[in-house]
């Protein structure tokens, strides 16, 4: 999570925005943690070393995420894909617990198997939602004359583009480890 300063900013910079819109949204409080929690994980180990405790409170953060996504998944299907981004960050908060070299930039910490299952997932899911995000641009730009269209903060496009970011930034965050 911690390799050059400057495409750190711009991690952080995409996370703590994502994590905003959803938060504004209102709909999905976990989402609005993942983008923040994301945020806070990137920042370049140049400007910020957080103490060793942060990484064990990040775990148990996310795991009570885990927890949570995992109930909600009895109600729909969609929700095991916040329980994948919740584990992939206690997965990512452990492994930066352990070690302590990695936050100076030494990389390799990870389990290899681990790390390229969840790579191939969010890898995976990106191309999915942004195969998917571009009909509906599409069609939401075709009606732009019509009356009483959705508020900024229910449009579908803005909300897979949302998710969209975050997943590309757990690759990014993922292939860093």
């Amino acid at each position: 999570m911690h390799g050059p300063a400057s495409s750190g900013w711009l991690l952080v910079a995409l996370c703590a925005v994502t994590g905003a819109y959803c938060l504004v949204r209102m709909r999905s409080g976990g989402e609005a943690l993942m983008g923040f929690g994301m945020a806070a994980m990137a920042v370049p180990a140049a400007v910020f070393t957080p103490p060793s405790w942060t990484w064990l409170a990040y775990a148990f953060v996310f795991g009570a995420a885990s927890v949570r996504a995992l109930w909600a998944a009895r109600a729909g299907a969609h929700h095991l894909h916040h329980l994948a981004g919740a584990a992939a960050m206690v997965y990512m908060s452990v492994v930066m617990a352990g070690s302590p070299a990695h936050a100076h930039g030494q990389g390799g910490s990870g389990v290899p198997l681990l790390t390229g299952a969840l790579l191939l997932y969010f890898a995976g899911y990106v191309l999915l939602t942004g195969v998917r995000l571009v009909p509906v641009t599409a069609v939401a730009g075709s009606g732009a004359g019509r009356g009483g269209s959705a508020g900024w903060g229910d449009r579908p496009e803005l909300a897979r583009a949302c998710r969209l970011s975050m997943g590309i930034a757990m690759v990014t965050m993922l292939l860093t480890l």
